[in-house]
């Protein structure tokens, strides 16, 4: 059994806990270390006890890089309970930099995989500051096995022209996790329109994007309730200047708190006709190449997305022919888009998502395995990962129905 230490940059993120989830039911034994930024009850994993490295704050990447150094002088004490594993995991930069440190402490020869699932604009800075830390990232992951990312944008735009790590690369999307598969849905079922309520837009997972929030608190209003927007998950209360006063304020958006993944997307994407796949909290860089949760959740259950024109979402969707493409963020740009939504065209949208194979929105617990599988031969063969784990081509098919219902 590959016995994993997980460092963790926010032990109150669902996606963390997805993941560990993933291992788990891949076979691997998981520690799980990391930092809070805030409580979350969902993102608890039954019989998984996390060490605390410490706190950090959201939108403070100084305050996290003073964390980081603080508990790598304690982290000897941190682990002191932790037997050595066969594989470290690191999500995130500033996890690299403690799971070096405690590749010293536990034998200098533990494997480290670097999870980057996010490229922070500091990165991309042209000045010292960026080329310092792309300098340091270089540093920490000289020895790094395998580097898993999520959005083949991520390679093409950072990792191959900007990043100094070499290690090869694998492409792990932000799927839905489907561990039962007795009673997971088969495939997907076509969304049905409303008969005489509003169409409803669901904005769902880290909500951290104010200009989001107004285009679809504009739109929503200029609509006159034709259209509601659903909130539902983690909002980053460092982006808004009052997030829960704005909301009380709006008559046509509503915010449900968090949920847990996998176990409540059914019935929250039930109660959506659209998914909300677009984010310009890092806009040009990182909300153009992401592909994120959001999208697959929302096409898992047929629910049509609509993302932004010049993204990496949008391309995805533009080659399978799926979704609704927006052509620039504005009211009247999305009112326009959606001018000719009728019932049908819905219907035949959502129908097209579902004709898609499962397996392009789902991760299973046969994945799982074969997840496991792959890092448990990054710890023997890494120089045989090259070719086995690069990042799926990009598909060159011609892009066919790039927006609309039509």
């Amino acid at each position: 059994m590959l016995q994993i230490l997980y460092f963790a940059q926010d032990l109150a993120d669902p996606a963390v806990r997805r993941r560990v989830l993933m291992l788990l039911a891949g076979g691997a034994r998981v520690r799980v270390a990391g930092f809070r930024r805030g409580a979350n009850p969902l993102a608890t994993i039954e019989g998984i006890e996390p060490i605390e490295l410490g706190v950090t704050h959201d939108g403070r990447f100084f305050q996290r890089i003073s964390a980081v150094a603080r508990s790598r002088l304690s982290l000897k004490q941190s682990l002191r309970n932790v037997e050595r594993p066969d594989l470290i995991i690191a999500r995130n930069l500033d996890m690299l930099a403690v799971a070096s440190k405690a590749v010293d402490l536990l034998g200098g020869d533990v494997p480290i995989v670097y999870e980057c699932l996010d490229i922070h604009r500091l990165l991309l800075r042209p000045d010292m500051i960026g080329r310092t830390l792309r300098a340091s990232e270089a540093f920490l992951g000289r020895d790094v096995r395998l580097l898993i990312t999520s959005s083949p944008a991520f390679v093409e735009h950072y990792f191959r022209p900007l990043s100094g790590i070499s290690a090869p690369m694998m492409l792990l999307e932000n799927k839905v996790l489907e561990l039962n598969e007795e009673t997971a849905r088969p495939s997907v079922s076509p969304a049905v329109a409303p008969e005489d309520g509003p169409w409803r837009i669901g904005w769902f997972g880290a909500l951290r994007c104010r200009k989001s929030l107004a285009l679809l608190s504009a739109f929503s209003r200029r609509m006159e309730g034709r259209f509601e927007i659903v909130l539902r998950g983690r909002p980053a209360h460092s982006e808004f200047d009052d997030f829960d006063g704005f909301i009380g304020n709006e008559p046509f958006m509503h915010f449900h708190g968090p949920y847990r993944s996998p176990e409540d997307l059914n019935a929250i994407y039930d109660d959506v006709h659209f998914t909300w796949a677009i984010d310009f909290f890092e806009e040009g860089q990182n909300s153009k190449w992401l592909l994120p949760n959001r999208l697959y959740e929302g096409c898992r259950f047929g629910r049509v997305p609509i993302a932004l024109r010049g993204t990496e979402t949008a391309r995805f969707l533009a080659i399978r022919g799926l979704g609704m493409l927006l052509d620039e963020a504005e009211p009247e740009a999305l009112e326009a888009l959606f001018s000719a939504t009728t019932s049908e065209r819905y219907v035949d949208a959502s129908r097209r998502i579902a004709a898609c194979a499962p397996e392009t929105w789902i991760f299973s617990r046969s994945d799982c395995a074969d997840l496991v599988r792959r890092l448990a031969a990054a710890t023997s063969a890494p120089s045989l990962m090259a070719s086995k784990l690069s990042p799926t081509p990009r598909n060159t098919a011609a892009p066919q129905n790039e927006g609309g219902l039509s």
